[in-house]
């Protein structure tokens, strides 16, 4: 049977500097919320701790990376 990983709990700052890692670059905050993008994919992210597992789940989306990709560069 195939694993599926389960979604992490972390924070909107954590979750900011693994997708750095992924080649997102910091474009601007508008209060607490933290756009970033790589080539035509733009991410928000929240400043909240902890994100909401809906709420990161929605940002990979976002980003077009895999939960996989993710947990990799954590």
């Amino acid at each position: 049977m195939l694993q599926v990983p389960e979604i992490p709990v972390i924070s909107g700052r954590k979750a900011i500097k693994i997708l750095v890692k992924l080649g997102f670059v910091v474009v601007r905050q508008k209060g607490s919320h933290v756009f970033l993008q790589r080539g035509h994919d733009t991410v928000t992210v929240p400043l909240h701790d902890p994100l909401k597992k809906g709420t990161l789940n929605s940002i990979l989306k976002q980003a077009d990376v895999s939960l996989e990709d993710f947990l990799n560069e954590r």
